[in-house]
């Protein structure tokens, strides 16, 4: 009897940082490279709306940096996983406590957004949103633009789970002071 076993060969955060560049967008999951598809125009919308409102805010009060979809967040090593949310925001203060600011950032953001697309499912959704509640990030914003909610996934000591809709103020002031939206805000 001959028995052949496949091995996986894993990726590194490294490896994944040297590949060329052939339009395409990926994040590295546990070491297994995941090819992400193009956003539809109301994914990018909505993704951007909610970046300016964020980035306005966060600027004006200097407090911290607001990260476009593209940015890679290194949240673990051996194996690697390198995820690229569609808004991020990082205090000032953490900054300050980096001494590296290229590449993949070795930390989770305090605050991701993600914003759904037709295709994805409530429960690979809700993993990715624990999944950065578990690599150290404070809040999650998970932003449906079908059907015009946000739900805030909060982790204190419980995760905590808001759907909000309408004139509801999404409420992140522990992790980004004093910004005061509603989930239409979004939507506009």
């Amino acid at each position: 009897i001959v028995r052949m076993s496949t091995v996986t060969k894993r990726m590194t955060a490294e490896q994944l940082a040297a590949l060329p560049d052939h339009g395409k967008r990926y994040e590295l999951i546990d070491g297994v490279l995941r090819t992400m598809t193009p956003a539809g125009y109301e994914h990018g919308r909505v993704a951007m709306r909610l970046g300016s409102l964020l980035e306005h805010h966060v600027h004006e009060h200097r407090l911290g940096v607001v990260c476009a979809a593209e940015t890679g967040f290194l949240l673990s090593k051996n194996p690697d996983t390198v995820r690229a949310p569609d808004v991020a925001f990082i205090g000032r203060e953490r900054l300050r406590q980096l001494d590296q600011l290229s590449g993949y950032l070795a930390m989770a953001p305090d605050l991701v957004a993600e914003v759904t697309s037709p295709t994805d499912s409530y429960t690979d959704v809700e993993k990715k949103a624990l999944a950065w509640l578990n690599a150290g990030t404070r809040a999650v914003l998970v932003v449906d633009p079908g059907t015009r909610t946000v739900r805030v996934y909060r982790s204190d000591d419980t995760t905590h789970i808001d759907a909000l809709s309408g004139d509801q103020q999404i409420d992140v002031a522990n992790v980004v002071p004093g910004w005061n939206v509603t989930a239409a805000d979004i939507f506009v």
